[in-house]
């Protein structure tokens, strides 16, 4: 059994909700992160996704829905991310890259191939977990054009002992993001101290446990 977990994306600045990211939750003993996202059958997702995006239909501009590069270049997965797109208008579907490859080797090619039919039916690009993984500027460059979006996180890098490291990609991330004129969301902000440390940066958009917990999405009632 599979639920969606949903965690707001805000605005600090003005108070305003962005958004909700979605991340998928496996009922056993409890609800639980999925050990193996690409087992998790297309049609539950998409289903979930339908259900939760009707119901927030007028209420939130955005819905975020993670996919590494395998599951983006899937076609099944295409297609019917693109009918949800349609049904859940004029909510718009974010489609955040993650920094995980798949089991298999996706080129650039075909990345470009899908994205053109992702973006010509009105879902957004996002960026997932810059400077990790797979998602370095170097590799991740070629796609800011197209994107939307860009996402920073923080806890990452704190697990990875990279804390450091913090200030200073936040601000080439914050001169990229205005460069190609993105949205710059930071992930991961945990305590006051991270809540004051992005107001001096002057970065509005974000995203963590100090805002807000992710939590079970209840159908026919908004998430609390």
């Amino acid at each position: 059994m599979y639920r969606f977990y949903v965690q707001p994306q805000i605005n600090v600045f003005t108070g305003a909700l962005i958004g909700y990211e979605m991340l998928i939750r496996k009922y056993a003993k409890g609800w639980q992160v999925p050990q193996d996202f690409a087992s998790i059958p297309i049609s539950d997702q998409i289903n979930l996704l339908k259900e939760i995006g009707t119901e927030l239909m007028f209420k939130v501009d955005s819905l975020s829905f993670n996919l590494n590069k395998s599951q983006f270049v899937n076609e099944i997965m295409a297609k019917k991310l693109i009918e949800t797109q349609k049904q859940i208008y004029p909510i718009t579907l974010v489609v955040e890259l993650t920094e995980e490859c798949g089991k298999t080797v996706v080129r650039k090619s075909q990345v470009k191939k899908f994205l053109e039919c992702y973006l010509k039916s009105g879902i957004e690009l996002s960026i997932d977990d810059v400077s990790t993984k797979e998602n370095t500027y170097d590799k991740i460059k070629w796609l800011l054009p197209f994107a939307a979006e860009v996402k920073f996180p923080m806890q990452n890098l704190r697990s990875e002992k990279r804390a450091l490291e913090i200030p200073e990609k936040l601000i080439f991330w914050r001169r990229i993001a205005q460069k190609f004129g993105l949205r710059l969301i930071v992930e991961g902000v945990e305590t006051a101290a991270d809540d004051e440390f992005l107001n001096a940066l002057d970065i509005p958009l974000r995203q963590g446990f100090y805002y807000e917990k992710p939590h079970l999405f209840e159908k026919s009632c908004n998430p609390k």
